[in-house]
């Protein structure tokens, strides 16, 4: 398997499974984000508030394609907004196995509710805030993916090992 991408909902656990996963692989890890932040020199809260979301986005597709050229095996974890962009969308899956992590809403809260690197969240209730965007992302985050795995209620170790069991079936 050449590339394994991690999408979901920020705090399901795709920058923690990742790490993971690809040190159990033998796998360089990859997150997107740090990438952007590396290449762009100023982190995604900046990005957001001088250059906007678009921009931002903008940026995720233009990685996304830089990938499709690099043959090298790794495990990306890929931007909790990433995979809203159709072109993103296409693109994720044609680089490898996506898996969707999920969590419920409230492992989710509880995992998020002192980050405040989050500038989808910035203003207004967290709580109702996590709720429509998870609500707008779902089936987007369905539509990318090729396997699901729930995170919550699962130590790292097992869902890696789910993961690692799925995507033996996915070739």
């Amino acid at each position: 398997m050449k590339k394994i991408i991690l999408i979901g909902f920020m705090g399901a656990g795709k920058t923690t499974v990742g790490k993971l996963l690809s040190r159990e692989k033998g796998m360089q890890f990859v997150d997107t984000d740090e990438r952007i932040v590396k290449e762009q020199g100023r982190a995604i809260p900046d990005l957001f508030a001088q250059e906007g979301e678009p921009y931002f986005r903008r940026l995720e597709t233009d990685l996304l394609k830089r990938m499709q050229e690099d043959i090298s095996p790794c495990v990306i974890s890929a931007g909790g907004g990433m995979p809203v962009r159709e072109e993103n969308r296409r693109l994720l899956r044609e680089l490898g196995c996506v898996i969707y992590l999920t969590a419920a809403k409230e492992t989710i809260l509880e995992r998020i509710k002192n980050d405040g690197s989050r500038p989808m969240l910035k203003g207004g209730d967290l709580k109702q805030k996590v709720e429509q965007l998870m609500r707008e992302r779902e089936a987007l985050y369905r539509q990318a993916a090729h396997i699901e795995v729930r995170t919550d209620g699962r130590s790292v170790r097992h869902v890696v090992q789910i993961i690692e069991q799925e995507t033996r079936r996915f070739g």
